[in-house]
């Protein structure tokens, strides 16, 4: 096991990553970064938490993306347990969604990062500004 592998697990301090760690197994964060900040899932989670439950319809014109992906990134977002879809037998049937205890588990994480973005975005919009090398394609 790594040095990297070893301090991602709970209670075995902060997590650093070693020189000889392969970076595309070492990283703890990677499979939570695939998951959370995939296209749109980040604003689904965003209208749940700040919203509560949500008709599809209500997800749909809150966020502006096609029922398609709103449909693909639901049914993903259903099978990693972070948002709950209710079924009404009514007619005309009623869905709603809503965030799950683990999925409301990740306000913390996106607090962090909104802090971050206000102490340091007016940086990084600076390097942005000053950079002369090739823009990436």
């Amino acid at each position: 096991m790594s040095n990297a592998t070893a301090a991602a697990k709970p209670g075995a301090g902060t997590w650093s990553p070693q020189p000889d760690d392969d970076p595309t197994t070492a990283c703890p964060i990677s499979p939570v970064v695939d998951l959370v900040f995939s296209r749109w899932t980040t604003p689904i989670l965003w209208v749940l938490q700040a919203h509560g439950t949500q008709r599809f319809v209500e997800l749909e014109r809150r966020i502006g993306v096609t029922p398609k992906v709103l449909t693909q990134r639901l049914r993903q977002l259903e099978r990693d347990g972070l948002v709950q879809r209710r079924i009404y037998a009514e007619v005309p049937p009623r869905v709603e969604y809503e965030i799950t205890e683990l999925g409301g588990s990740l306000q913390s994480v996106f607090a962090a990062l909104g802090e971050w973005g206000d102490a340091h975005m007016s940086d990084v919009e600076r390097s942005r500004a000053a950079y002369t090398g090739p823009l990436p394609r």
